[in-house]
């Protein structure tokens, strides 16, 4: 929990109490639902919780904005941005029946209001978004056509809506393929772990 107040010092006590229910919670349901490496779970907080964070490092979504997650396995990157930011809605989709209980399960412990979760592929998903947001569920070019009518026409953020993506690597080639304007972020401008050396949040505007 200290790796979140160290780059987010600003935080609330009610995100606090949030954050820090979350490592016993996972703890927990990983052990019965295997959505997180096992060799990761005691590295939480740096490599899911934190590293979800990168968005909210590259955009502070503005109040009322909706952000849908794809692929988000048990609940990453959408969990931790849905405690960051309180006045948005996040709407979380991932084809594994149960690893959206777990979504379910980890947001009810924590009391977050502001997010719902469905089993369902990301073509199926109904409704408008100002963000999509994912953690390399797959290659830039067929995600782009998964969500591509998934965005409102109005912007209320100081970006264009569109794709924020967190992806680690070499990235030229597969940015190039899906011909779409990009824009890339290092995570270790904002973040001084070893983890984060090659990691990156693609901002794809729609």
């Amino acid at each position: 929990m200290d790796i979140i107040l160290k780059y987010f010092p600003d935080i609330s006590d009610e995100q606090i109490r949030q954050f820090s229910l979350l490592g016993e919670l996972y703890e927990h349901w990983n052990a019965q639902i295997n959505v997180i490496s096992r060799k990761d779970i005691d590295a939480l907080y740096e490599k899911h919780v934190l590293h979800s964070l990168g968005i909210a490092k590259v955009h502070q979504f503005a109040d009322g904005s909706k952000i849908l997650d794809v692929g988000t396995g048990g609940g990453f990157p959408g969990i931790p941005l849905a405690i960051m930011f309180p006045e948005c809605k996040f709407h979380l989709v991932d084809s594994i029946g149960k690893k959206i209980k777990v979504v379910n399960e980890v947001s009810e412990a924590i009391g977050l209001t502001n997010l719902t979760a469905q089993h369902e592929r990301a073509e199926k998903v109904k409704g408008k978004y100002d963000f999509v947001v994912s953690r390399a569920v797959t290659r830039m070019k067929p995600f782009i056509q998964w969500i591509q009518d998934k965005f409102e026409e109005r912007s209320i953020n100081s970006i264009d809506n569109g794709i924020l993506y967190l992806k680690g690597g070499d990235l030229e080639e597969e940015l190039n393929e899906a011909r779409h304007p990009y824009q890339l972020f290092d995570l270790p401008t904002f973040f001084d772990e070893e983890f984060f050396l090659t990691k990156k949040v693609v901002y794809v505007p729609f």
